[in-house]
Formats: structure tokens, sequence, C-alpha cells
């Protein structure tokens, strides 16, 4: 078996390590764990959940420093490694869940701050990505298949006053996967777009919207 070349890069101040068999941490999401960040302030107290977490970096530097705890999500045992090794550095309580997102989280669980970045590209067009390791993102037919899955796993256990925080290719993207938000009892609050991506805001039906969505 050939050993995959490590290395690593600086996330917000966290050292963060990756390999080629995982996909490299991209400096622009950097902007959903501030985000997050900002949100913490406002939600209830709980622990964070970081869904298709890879290496571990948006959820990292999202509890850094918060005293909140942090658990991570990702079915890829490699990659789930990685996590732990770069979880160290983060004083909090990092809990890392190699499994599906089906059966990773128990029925009572909750958490007032949801973290998800799914891969979302079409399968068609993984190809114009051939560093990139095809699982970490190939999105199926439409891009959305991960995503209706976080979504439907984040509107399980979001904490009543939580919030969600999903990375998406575009904001297209983000009005497409609307039907499956609303379907799970999810509302869009808010969409950024990025130079890499677009970030999505969700929230449940019945806390209301935040004014000023956009």
């Amino acid at each position: 078996m050939t050993t995959a070349a490590a290395s690593s890069l600086d996330f917000d101040g966290l050292t963060i390590e990756y390999d080629d068999r995982v996909l490299v941490p991209r400096p622009w999401t950097v902007r959903q764990s501030h985000w997050a960040r900002e949100l913490l302030a406002d939600v209830p107290e709980g622990p964070v959940l970081e869904l298709c977490s890879g290496v571990g970096h948006i959820g990292l530097a999202t509890v850094a420093g918060t005293g909140r705890m942090l658990v991570m999500v990702d079915r890829d045992e490699h990659a789930a490694e990685l996590s732990r090794r770069n979880a160290v550095q983060v004083a909090e309580t990092c809990e890392v869940r190699c499994a599906a997102l089906e059966t990773a989280l128990g029925p009572q669980e909750r958490f007032p701050m949801v973290l998800a970045d799914p891969p979302w590209v079409p399968t068609a067009e993984v190809v114009r990505f051939p560093e990139d390791p095809v699982p970490a993102i190939d999105g199926g037919h439409d891009g959305l298949g991960p995503a209706r899955a976080c979504v439907r796993a984040g509107a399980a256990h979001l904490a009543p006053g939580g919030q969600m925080i999903l990375q998406l290719g575009d904001a297209a993207q983000a009005r497409r996967l609307e039907p499956a938000v609303e379907e799970f009892g999810l509302v869009v609050v808010d969409v950024r777009e990025e130079p890499g991506g677009a970030l999505v805001r969700l929230r449940r039906v019945e806390d209301g919207l935040v004014p000023g969505r956009t």
C-alpha cells in the first residue's frame, strides 16, 4: 500500500494536517468558521456538530477558544484519523465519529450549531478536478445528494434556537436545495456567495426568520 505524502497548512492559526488521500482544505472556507463563531454568541449552550468534516479544519477553527465541544462526523476512515490528529491542538473536548450520517448520531442528541461541508460537484463534472479525491467532491447527479443528507441530519439534530451553516458551490445550488430544506422543517435565512463557493444559513421553521434574509 502506498503511503500518502503528508502536508500541513495554517488555517486560522491552527496547523492542519492533510495528504493526497483527502480534500486539501480550501483557505476561503475559514469564512464558514468565522460566521459560525459569530453566531455562537446568539445560540443556546451546547456542542457544535460538523457533518462531512473531512480533516476537521472548519469545525476546529469554529470552536477554538470558545469552550464548546465539537463532534465531527465523516465516513472516510483516513479523514477521521487526520481529524483526530488535528484536534489535539484544540483544548476543548473533540469527538470524531467515523460513520455514515444516518447512523452517527443518537436520536436524542441535539446541537445548537451544525456545520456541513458536503461534496457538491455533479458526478459528470468531477473530471474537472483531477487532483481531488472523487469521493470527497462527488455530489451525485445534480451535485446535491450529500447536501440533502446533511440537511436531513441537521434538521433531526438541530436544537431549538440553533442554526446550521451549509457549504455549497454557489447561490444557484442553494435555490435548488430549498425544497429539501423546507421538506425537513428548516428555512434558508441567508446565503453568502464567496470566492470559491457559497455559505447557506438555515434554522428551524418554528424559530422564525432572521430579518435581512438575502
